[in-house]
């Protein structure tokens, strides 16, 4: 009975992940072996033509294209993210709850209000655009709404909370005296941070990087406000299959390979914790 105890609490959990997730991606991938209908919706006769036709050159550029924003946004989140959270960290115990507070604010309010806000910042009579003028720039500025850049600054300022908590809950266990025998050992600050502090916050690093990463890819809602559909990313191809084009098998073959992407994501940072975790018990 004791031993049985872990799974019987555990049931409710997998019952859930079963109903609202495994069931549903299954749905997903058979979707995507049907023909779709003459006048939309689902032929059921088996095909392999929406699996080869994610292969098709428009649409492998518009996943690599996904990847390479999605990529870079998670980088740059990790960038900030663990600096800030570095820097939380290393603040006296009784600051560090108030900074955390702040860290997470943005996450009080909408997703779409905050999206907006960057069009109103952006824009060419925008927020930044103000600030130029106000410090002397009299000179015609970039275009800096609806473009791939504004696209990455919405994608890392919504998800670099994320990046901030994965950070934050290693540094905040490492043990002072790991870094004090670093340095009686003649190692310098860098040295220290290069070879003990950061090493052991790569679970972290690796979390935070894969919630930006995967959250950013199948983003629909910030390339379509912010790139003003200038360019697709794979959600918005996905959405516009399956409530535009009515196109549903191949919406599901699509939405099949980007499940398969993050399922290789999730898989390499599990790989990565299980590596970091085996090398702090070595020690």
């Amino acid at each position: 009975m004791t031993d049985r105890k872990p799974l019987y609490l555990m049931t409710p959990a997998l019952a859930w992940l079963t109903a609202f997730m495994v069931v549903p991606c299954l749905l997903i991938l058979a979707l995507g072996f049907f023909r779709r209908g003459i006048y939309g919706g689902i032929e059921y006769t088996f095909t392999m033509e929406n699996i080869a036709l994610v292969f098709d050159p428009l649409y492998a550029g518009i996943f690599l294209k996904s990847a390479w924003i999605a990529g870079l946004s998670a980088t740059i989140a990790v960038v900030i993210g663990y600096a800030a959270a570095y820097a939380i960290a290393a603040a006296p115990p009784r600051r560090q709850a108030t900074l955390l507070f702040f860290a997470v604010l943005p996450f009080w309010s909408n997703y779409l209000v905050r999206t907006y806000a960057w069009i109103v910042m952006l824009n060419r009579e925008g927020l930044v655009a103000g600030v130029a003028t106000w410090l002397g720039y009299d000179g015609e500025l970039p275009k800096m709404l609806y473009t791939e850049t504004a696209v990455v600054i919405g994608l890392v300022y919504n998800y670099l909370p994320f990046v901030i908590l994965a950070c934050y809950a290693p540094l905040s266990r490492l043990n002072p005296e790991i870094a004090e025998a670093s340095r009686d050992l003649g190692g310098g600050g860098w040295t220290t941070f290069r070879r003990v502090i950061l090493p052991m916050t790569v679970p972290g690093i690796a979390t935070g990087f894969v919630f930006v990463f995967v959250l950013s890819i199948g983003n629909f809602v910030t390339p379509a406000l912010l790139g003003g559909g200038q360019f697709q990313m794979i959600g918005n191809l996905v959405y516009a299959q399956f409530l535009t084009a009515n196109d549903w098998p191949f919406g599901a073959a699509l939405s099949m390979f980007l499940i398969a992407i993050m399922m290789g994501l999730l898989t390499l940072q599990t790989f990565a914790t299980e590596r970091a975790s085996g090398a702090r018990r070595e020690e």
